[in-house]
């Protein structure tokens, strides 16, 4: 199944960047003012969530013109517009998702963004905040990373201490270690070569994963 793209309405340090996350079947969800985003990539979003308080006039009349779905929710609502679109992409069956410009901005919501990706009822999915420069997820388990050699890997224990760490492919490698969330072991690894593998036994671990990015392609 295709890939469903949610985009917020947070910073997108490179526009370029993010076209080469793209997929030709990725389906667009426009989490309210994340609908710039999209126009400015030159797409149209096949449906937008939120109680849009950020959506410009001018925004609406195109995605009318688009026939873009909308899905109006009160401005009084307990959920932020990125919830909404999270339940909708998972209600309509994807289970690989990425959430674009959900990282930088106003901490609070950045914080927010990353705290909503450790919802239980998430952990079976491939869901990561990306921007094209830089990636964030979550794993209960283990995972494999890609990139390039050179790219920074950070570990990140979630909430309490993470058991048995066990990396593969990164320049410092971890065999059986605890990480723990009060204490910065896990900051700023490298990946030796395109691939490596990161396994623990417990807990839960936020990987960062920073791309470099050739300043000539920086706008």
């Amino acid at each position: 199944m295709a890939r469903a793209l949610i985009f917020v309405n947070g910073d997108l340090p490179d526009l370029a960047a993010v076209r080469r996350l793209l997929l030709a079947d990725d389906f667009l969800i426009a989490a309210d003012g994340g609908t710039r985003h999209i126009l400015a990539l030159g797409l149209r979003p096949a449906v937008l969530i939120g109680d849009l308080d950020s959506l410009s006039d001018e925004n609406r009349r195109l995605l009318d013109q688009a026939g873009t779905k909308i899905h109006q929710s009160p401005r009084n609502k307990n959920e932020t517009d990125l919830e909404l679109a999270l339940h909708f992409a998972v209600e309509a069956g994807y289970r690989q998702l990425r959430v674009v410009a959900a990282l930088g901005g106003r901490l609070d919501q950045t914080l927010g963004n990353l705290a909503l990706l450790t919802d239980p009822s998430l952990a079976g999915l491939d869901i990561r905040a990306d921007d094209g420069i830089q990636e964030a997820f979550f794993t209960r388990d283990g995972c494999r990373l890609q990139g390039d050699p050179g790219d920074l890997i950070s570990l990140v224990p979630w909430g309490g201490e993470v058991t048995g760490v066990t990396t593969t492919g990164l320049r410092w490698p971890l065999s059986g270690e605890v990480l723990w969330p009060y204490r910065t072991r896990g900051i700023s690894n490298e990946l030796l070569d395109e691939t490596a593998s990161v396994r623990i036994d417990a807990g839960l671990l936020l990987l960062v994963h920073r791309r470099q990015i050739n300043e000539k392609e920086m706008p």
